[in-house]
């Protein structure tokens, strides 16, 4: 009986080498060139020695694509094209709320909205406490106005002496209370920033946990409030020096000049208020001091002074909008219906309005809340974008992410290297209690 040179097949469909019936298999890399257990081939390459199976065959038992669905699965023909094939583009990750790589304008407003939502108690609830406590302070000042002309009566003329007292406690009180109130607008944007942060690496951040990664940063946050506040009141007094002197010298040629004028310094405050606008979150966040936070921002927005405007004011008008067509309603109704007396009781006592004031002033302090809130989340994200697009602060971030689980409760990204070009750290490497 005479031998046939074609071996059997093996098991599975398989030949064994020299049958002829099959092509061999493809060569593989040495052992020295293939992966380790647990390693992972580089992004957008092939593995070494293993290649794509044909269009419509599975690949081998047992390998898949680590960043997708095994091979073979999912796409019209049996066959999925993954990221090790050559030139294939791959797209950056998106941990947490935002892509990271530079924004779009719409990329930063949900990125906001969804850091707010995972985070309410951090958002929310520190915008609410913040805003509590000026209308607390709003209603004492308007008690403090009330009470001296309901006094007097509205009937009756004021003296010289009672206009004076009157204009110093108005004067008094709305400059403590313009004061506290851009304090705590400072505050909510620099404590959001560690919740919009940590959103970003899909880390969740609780009220109290907010402020104590945030701990180190109030006085300094506080201090910030008064040197911009101290600037707008000196800047204020010389323009009003100034128009008081073009009117008294150039008669009808000062008041044009003084119209002018007005339209200058509007310009002005626009052009500053955005130089000045990531001062808090670079304060916090990375963190700095002061004078470092204030030259901090200006850098970021050089060169982008007009893209952060445009999101600055789209914000606030979308803001602005929302939540006026909410409040306004509710405080009209207020108005309308709650019982403080008759109209000539209100006339003869004014601290009878009280309680309508109290309930309205709540109202547009909860709405104004949330409003500020969303905006302080944008501010934090233009922030962050800013680094990306001046830095490659995305792929901080991404280290970030590697080392995020294992680097405690309080990890807040960005915190754990030098601010960029300062070479050392402001206060010492971050240990979790800034």
């Amino acid at each position: 009986m005479s031998q046939d040179n074609h071996n059997e097949p093996e098991p599975g469909g398989a030949s064994r080498p020299g049958s002829g019936s099959q092509p061999p298999p493809p060569p593989q890399a040495p052992w020295s060139q293939q992966p380790q257990w647990g390693q992972q081939p580089q992004w957008g390459q092939q593995q070494p020695g293993q290649p794509l199976p044909p269009y419509g065959q599975a690949a081998a038992p047992g390998w898949s694509n680590p960043y997708g669905a095994p091979y073979g699965t999912g796409a019209p023909g049996g066959y999925q094209q993954g990221p090790y094939s050559q030139g294939q583009y791959s797209a950056p990750p998106k941990p947490g709320v935002i892509p990271l790589r530079p924004l779009g304008l719409g990329e930063i407003l949900d990125g906001a909205f969804q850091a707010c939502r995972r985070n309410p108690a951090a958002t929310f609830g520190i915008a609410v406490l913040i805003q509590a406590v000026i209308a607390v302070l709003t209603v004492v000042f308007g008690q403090s106005l009330l009470a001296p002309i309901s006094d007097i009566g509205l009937e009756s003329d004021l003296t010289d002496e009672q206009a004076m007292s009157l204009g110093a406690t108005a004067l008094t009180g709305g400059t403590a209370l313009t004061i506290v109130s851009a304090i705590g607008v400072l505050l909510m944007q620099g404590l959001l920033v560690i919740p919009v942060a940590r959103a970003i690496l899909n880390l969740k951040t609780g009220f109290g946990q907010t402020w104590a990664l945030a701990r180190g940063s109030m006085l300094r946050l506080a201090g910030l409030g008064l040197l911009m506040f101290a600037a707008a009141a000196v800047g204020l007094v010389a323009f009003i020096f100034i128009v008081v002197m073009l009117i008294e010298f150039l008669g009808p040629l000062g008041i044009f000049l003084t119209v002018a004028g007005v339209l200058g310094v509007i310009a002005v405050f626009a052009w500053l208020s955005v130089k000045l606008a990531l001062a808090p979150a670079a304060l916090v966040a990375e963190p700095r001091g002061v004078f470092a936070s204030i030259a901090r921002s200006w850098t970021l927005t050089r060169g982008n002074w007009w893209r952060t405007f445009g999101i600055l004011l789209l914000t606030s008008v979308i803001v602005s909008i929302i939540v006026s067509v909410i409040s306004t309603p509710i405080t009209m109704l207020i108005t309308l219906f709650a019982s403080f007396g008759t109209a000539e009781a209100g006339a003869d006592d004014l601290s009878a309005v009280l309680p309508v004031i109290v309930l309205t002033t709540a109202v547009s302090a909860f709405f104004g809340a949330i409003g500020y809130a969303f905006q302080a989340a944008v501010t934090s994200l233009l922030y962050i974008d800013l680094r990306m697009r001046r830095e490659g602060f995305d792929v901080t971030l991404m280290k970030d992410q590697e080392t995020a689980a294992s680097s405690g409760p309080d990890f807040v990204p960005g915190r754990n290297l030098p601010p960029a070009g300062s070479g050392q750290w402001p206060q010492g490497p971050y240990t979790g209690t800034a």
